[in-house]
């Protein structure tokens, strides 16, 4: 037993993404005090990062948007999916709370999210799948409605918006800016939506920023505790019970008591290269992931120490992503789906639809079932000067040039010829040229031969609609372009193991009193798969809510201890 305590909670929470913030909100809610624990110096994680959707299916956002949701629809579609790699109490925990999770929050806190109408499930054609899409994202907020210092300790996308402030429904129009009356019309609309922020004082954020500080918000209202530069050193434990943690903070380590439990949302190990080498395919870096750069898997050795069961622990979150001279990836999300371009092996061959779910796009990078298989890491992008001048690309709007550092590092390879564009990246010229005949043949043709690309519903949300196949454009005319794709993540999707409540587990099924995990530091509800945008974020807030939920029922205080957090350390 630990006797000299510095500080004690009901629940401690060690990660400050969309699931350690999630837990927190909850634990308050329930009425029990909360501190969450961040390794660095910014709150936020990986959600901060990201497009800020959550995928859960029958909440009543899609219930106002009429979209007939079902749970038996949802059911099947994850049967579909995931199928039973998973074990069914947890799928069934999911889809049964994750609506009440987005209810509550919407009643009870600054957390709201709204329809994104047309982004459909990553498999709209399997059964129960929604052609409309069950994502949901961010609604705007408001920056300044936090205090000066919590603006400034919070995780940035720092992505290139040019000062606009862009919904991902924002987003598909204008990729269309320059194809499409309604991507002017969204042209227009965002760019008033700039200046009437300005005009206000107003500093808007959207996507995983905006999910992020509204969460923060609802956090420091509730009144939980947040400490920055604090990482998890060990997890205490008596009895067979986990009781507390201890994290470094101010030069010395402290002992944090939770009554309660402690509820583990460190996210995964995106950015630790041994942990990368020791279970993911090969090759693999941490130069390719979007990932936080905190998520280094602290918390698997200190739970695995106390006999954690551990799962999925070769898969990611896969994203493919090219990685520019500065070093930051960029994850390749509607530029796949532009027409006017392929993705080719060392070879000069197609291997796959380009446009497919990025995370089986990854997949398929690291498929060996091929026969006479080419190396697939890089890939090469392929592009040409029409696609270039009608889209968006790498952050780029229509017609803007590479910058020239990527153009002259060779980063991007340009050339006036197919042939010449082979040489410069090691393909034979005429195999390459081949593949490209070969393409635009299928593209003038408005069907894809041999991998079906704009197929799906989901292929054609990022392609162009005024196209007769809205992913399908020849290339032919230069300079062409190739860019070095790499199979990058946003995350790993192997951890923990946990049950429907999101305890932990060991390895004989049993759980580890006291102790929780949601997010990527635990093994993905969604097996092997991605049914949705925003089948991360949704299963993370979700199983937080429910880790708090288990301890607001099950906790006993000790006799004679606080209902606040001790004397601060």
């Amino acid at each position: 037993m630990n006797d000299t305590w510095d500080r004690t909670y009901d629940v401690v929470v060690v990660g400050s993404g969309a699931a350690g913030l999630a837990a927190a909100i909850t634990a308050r809610l329930r009425g029990l005090t909360a501190l969450v624990v961040e390794k660095t110096e910014v709150y936020g994680g990986s959600t901060a990062l990201s497009g800020g959707a959550i995928w859960v299916p029958g909440n009543f956002h899609l219930d106002a948007a009429g979209l007939g949701d079902t749970p038996e629809k949802a059911a099947a579609y994850l049967d579909a999916t995931v199928g039973d790699r998973v074990p069914a109490a947890r799928k069934e925990a999911y889809l049964t709370h994750g609506p009440r999770m987005v209810r509550e929050f919407h009643d009870r806190t600054d957390v709201r999210f709204v329809h994104t109408p047309g982004y459909s499930d990553y498999y709209p054609e399997r059964l129960g799948g929604c052609p409309e899409g069950r994502s949901i994202e961010p609604q705007v907020f408001d920056f300044r409605r936090l205090d000066a210092g919590t603006r400034a300790t919070m995780r940035r996308a720092g992505l290139p918006t040019y000062g606009l402030t862009i919904t991902s429904k924002d987003f598909r129009q204008l990729n269309m800016v320059g194809r499409t009356w309604s991507g002017r019309r969204t042209a227009v609309k965002v760019a008033a939506r700039a200046v009437g922020a300005r005009l206000r004082g107003r500093e808007l954020l959207s996507l995983g920023e905006a999910l992020i500080a509204r969460m923060r918000h609802s956090l420091d209202t509730l009144g939980g505790d947040l400490w920055l530069s604090a990482p998890l050193t060990g997890l205490v434990e008596a009895d067979g019970r986990v009781t507390g943690v201890r994290v470094a903070r101010g030069g010395r380590e402290l002992t944090v008591r939770a009554t309660g439990g402690v509820v583990l949302a460190s996210g995964g190990f995106s950015h630790d290269q041994r942990l990368r080498e020791k279970h993911l395919p090969a090759p693999t870096s941490t130069a390719w992931s979007s990932a936080a750069e905190g998520q280094t898997g602290d918390a698997l050795e200190p739970a695995t120490a106390l006999g954690a069961a551990t799962d999925l622990m070769d898969r990611v979150w896969g994203a493919p992503s090219v990685v520019p001279p500065d070093g930051r990836p960029f994850f390749l999300v509607a530029d796949r789906g532009i027409p006017g371009m392929v993705i080719v092996d060392a070879a000069g061959d197609r291997y796959a639809n380009e446009a497919a779910p990025y995370h089986e796009f990854v997949d398929a990078m690291y498929a060996d079932d091929r026969p006479g298989k080419a190396a697939t890491v890089p890939s090469w992008l392929l592009l040409d000067t029409t696609s270039k001048s009608r889209y968006l690309f790498m952050g780029l709007f229509p017609g803007q040039p590479f910058p020239k550092p990527w153009l002259e590092s060779g980063f991007v390879k340009k050339a006036a010829t197919v042939e010449e564009l082979a040489g410069r990246i090691g393909i034979a010229p005429a195999r390459l040229r081949a593949t490209v005949d070969r393409f635009n043949g299928f593209a003038r043709a408005g069907r894809d031969e041999d991998f079906h690309r704009g197929d799906s519903v989901y292929d054609r949300y990022y392609g162009d609609p005024t196209l007769p196949n809205p992913n399908l454009a020849p290339l032919e005319k230069g300079p062409y372009y190739a860019i070095p794709v790499h199979p990058g993540d946003i995350g790993t999707k192997g951890g923990l193991v946990t049950d429907a409540t999101a305890r932990v587990l060991r390895e004989d099924g049993t759980a580890i009193d006291g102790l929780y995990a949601s997010g990527n530091v635990s093994a993905a509800v969604m097996g092997e798969t991605y049914p949705g945008p925003g089948a991360t974020i949704g299963p993370a807030m979700t199983f937080s809510w429910l880790a708090a939920g288990h301890i607001a029922r099950t906790r006993s205080r000790p006799a004679g201890s606080a209902s606040t957090p001790s004397t601060p350390a």
